[in-house]
């Protein structure tokens, strides 16, 4: 198959989040299977940063950066590439399938018009997207009244990754039969040669008999990191040796988030790193004695399978839509609460059992369920199920192959 991959950002622009490396890894791992997969992009990085080679070849993928109108814009999640649209128009037809990561975007709506005009099937992976409760809501169901509704009618598949995103997808009138569910996964090899114990302890200064809690992903209102601090300062109080490892680069609360820790009086407790990536990420994980994901709303978070994929074991939020798989597995889920919050932390903190069993089975469920390999399997399957499906006519209908 001809794949065509479209994203708004794309490595090496990790500072996005999660659908950054579900991107890539899905497009290395169908590129391994035989497939020729061409992803494009806008050339954001971060807020202020630009991908500076237009052309990349990235895994046997082949990645085109199409320059943003504004990067600032581009940080506010609004991504204007008209080099892009231009690029779709000439190339659409070419494709066998195409694969759009992100749902509300400029591009999509170009590749909604070319893909019906050309009769050139595409599936869409929101990544959680599609919920209009969180920021610029107005803009949000503004997008849906004109464009959103219709891109998601005309999918030939829209992809969930948990139960509770099926039904976001129905709340927007999409029948059931369309949607597939498929998890996140990650790259299980890159866990196998983890780096030493106290090698983050000793580059940060913290005491080998202090028990870290580790916070990784971008610094965002809806992670939940006022919750964090608010639970830490209560553990501190009883627990004067734990410490607080918040890493991630900021997505606009990072000052807020200082404030409540100065507020709390725990600034000496608490360590901002700024973003960790590859080696110095792996090594938070692997000195960390417990990682909390608080948020007050998520997906698939990658994070949570990095972090048992490191032996690494859990506390999330039920608000995080991976708990039905955490639960007693890899770690404890807890309601969007300070006390219980608190409590769950403790006991990792304090029980040893408990932990190490915990870990050892998050790392065995990882290894088993979602490495990428596993993941694209099924992924693949979906494809060519649409394929033999057929394809959009000109009146946005799917017709059956001849």
């Amino acid at each position: 198959m001809r794949i065509l991959q479209v994203i708004p950002f794309f490595y090496p622009a990790e500072a996005y989040g999660g659908p950054v490396p579900v991107a890539y890894h899905l497009s290395k791992e169908l590129v391994r299977r035989g497939h020729e997969v061409i992803v494009y992009a806008t050339d954001a990085i971060d807020s202020r940063s630009r991908q500076k080679p237009r052309y990349l070849e990235m895994e046997g993928a082949k990645v085109y950066y199409f320059r943003n109108l504004s990067n600032s814009l581009a940080w506010r999640r609004l991504f204007f590439a008209p080099g892009m649209v231009s690029q779709l128009r000439k190339e659409i037809r070419t494709f066998d399938i195409i694969h759009l990561q992100d749902y509300r975007n400029f591009q999509n709506i170009f590749v909604h018009y070319y893909a019906r005009k050309y009769n050139v099937p595409y599936i869409l992976q929101a990544h959680g997207s599609v919920v209009t409760f969180f920021q610029k809501g107005r803009l949000k169901r503004v997008f849906d009244a004109i464009w959103g509704r219709k891109i998601l009618k005309d999918a030939a598949k829209l992809i969930a990754l948990t139960p509770v995103e099926v039904e976001q997808y129905k709340s927007m009138g999409v029948g059931e039969d369309n949607i597939e569910i498929m998890a996140n996964g990650i790259d299980v090899s890159a866990f196998e040669d983890l780096p030493k114990n106290g090698e983050f302890r000793v580059k940060y200064g913290i005491k080998d008999n202090q028990k870290i809690i580790l916070y990784l992903g971008r610094i965002y209102r809806i992670k939940g990191l006022d919750l964090l601090a608010d639970a830490f300062a209560n553990i501190s109080k009883d627990f004067s040796e734990a410490k607080l490892v918040v890493a991630g680069p900021d997505d606009g609360y990072l000052p807020a988030l200082k404030k409540v820790v100065k507020e709390l009086a725990i600034e000496e407790k608490v360590l901002f790193t700024g973003p960790l990536y590859g080696k110095a990420k792996l090594e938070a994980y692997v000195d960390a004695d417990v990682y909390v994901l608080p948020s007050v709303y998520e997906t698939f978070p990658i994070t949570v399978l990095e972090a048992c994929a490191c032996g690494l074991p859990v506390v999330v939020t039920d608000r995080c839509g991976i708990g039905h798989i955490i639960n007693g597995q890899a770690g404890l889920v807890v309601h969007y609460d300070k006390k219980q919050l608190s409590d769950a932390i403790l006991r990792m903190l304090t029980d040893e059992e408990i932990r190490q069993r915990l870990g050892e089975k998050g790392k065995a469920l990882i290894c088993e369920k979602y490495d990428w390999s596993k993941i694209v399997e099924q992924l693949e399957g979906i494809y060519r199920a649409v394929l033999r499906k057929g394809s959009l006519d000109k009146n946005g209908n799917w017709k059956n192959p001849t």
